[in-house]
């Protein structure tokens, strides 16, 4: 691995402002940015992902590279909460474990964004597709994980049906708002998308940043909240994100030689989600612990990504080639 490619990420600006939301926390700062500011850039960034992947998407034929791949992410989304589900059951109960094991197999959007400033750092692009994928990766690790707890709690309950979590699924804010996007971003005029090119791409870093901030802000308040799980729950959030997108990296090479799209399967395997899961895991495992499931991703797994794990992804991606 590039030990200037790790520096390089390390001295990212919006990466930056994620250490400096730590440092206010740990100092006890009263440096805070108000929840409704937080939720509209949150939207702002899946919105601007998404238009963005609608417009690229649209200059694009439809071929089976496209297919593969969006059945390739679906692939990653239920066989990563499977596996992981019986790593963790070993220590944890059903529910804690399902709940785990769907945000582990789920997406983060925000790790996502990030990782395409990232390979713009590397002159690197990749297809507007991988925002489909990237929404489709939402719904399958919730689904496993929800049949998963049905069929291993003891008393065979569960917070809601499997039709309503699936609903819930596809009507969270979201995922609806990046998929919605990104069909508004495939169905627009490209001379009339180009007056609002200013707003979704001159300003994304910025409202990426302020977003890093208060990540690193609400990382650092709930980074000890699962402490007392020991350290079984904190090696999986840290190894098993780098195991999967490792294999995605080196998988993704039978779908495509794009070294940006291969990359970027390679962070919707590693990333957790913190957003779209919990908001499913509240109805489906009202006995999930949300200060163990919402910590490890956004504690752990959020960090190590953004950090070391996209180098270490992009030397694999680099250095690996299937035919």
């Amino acid at each position: 691995m590039n030990i200037e490619l790790v520096v390089s990420n390390l001295t990212n600006p919006t990466l930056l402002f994620f250490v400096l939301g730590i440092v206010a926390t740990m100092v006890k700062s009263d440096l805070e940015i108000p929840a409704q500011s937080v939720k509209f850039i949150s939207l702002y960034l899946l919105f601007s992902i998404g238009f963005k992947g609608g417009q690229e998407l649209s200059h694009s034929s439809f071929t089976s590279e496209i297919l593969f791949s969006l059945l390739f992410g679906i692939a990653i989304a239920s066989l990563i909460p499977l596996y992981s589900f019986f790593v963790l059951k070993r220590k944890l109960s059903v529910s804690d474990a399902a709940a785990i094991a769907a945000t582990y197999g789920s997406v983060s959007a925000v790790t996502f964004v990030a990782a395409t400033t990232f390979l713009e750092g590397q002159s690197l692009t990749f297809g507007g597709h991988m925002v489909a994928v990237m929404a489709l990766m939402e719904s399958p690790a919730i689904i496993v994980g929800v049949i998963l707890m049905m069929k291993y709690e003891t008393d065979g309950k569960s917070g809601g049906s499997l039709r309503s979590i699936i609903q819930h699924s596809f009507t969270n804010g979201s995922v609806l708002m990046v998929l919605g996007s990104l069909l508004i971003g495939f169905f627009a005029d490209t001379k009339q998308a180009e007056g609002i090119k200013p707003f979704t791409t001159d300003i994304f870093k910025g409202f990426l940043a302020i977003f890093l901030l208060e990540m690193g802000m609400v990382t650092a308040r709930r980074f000890g909240a699962f402490r007392k799980y020991g350290w079984y729950v904190a090696a999986f959030g840290l190894i098993a994100p780098l195991v999967n997108g490792v294999i995605a990296a080196v998988a993704s090479g039978l779908i495509t030689q794009n070294p940006g799209n291969r990359f970027m399967f390679a962070i919707l395997a590693a990333s957790a989600s913190y957003i779209a899961v919990p908001a499913a895991m509240r109805l489906a495992a009202p006995k999930a612990d949300p200060g163990l499931y919402i910590p490890m991703a956004l504690g752990v797994t959020f960090p190590l990504n953004i950090t070391i794990g996209m180098p270490i992804y992009y030397a694999v991606v680099t250095s690996t080639k299937i035919w």
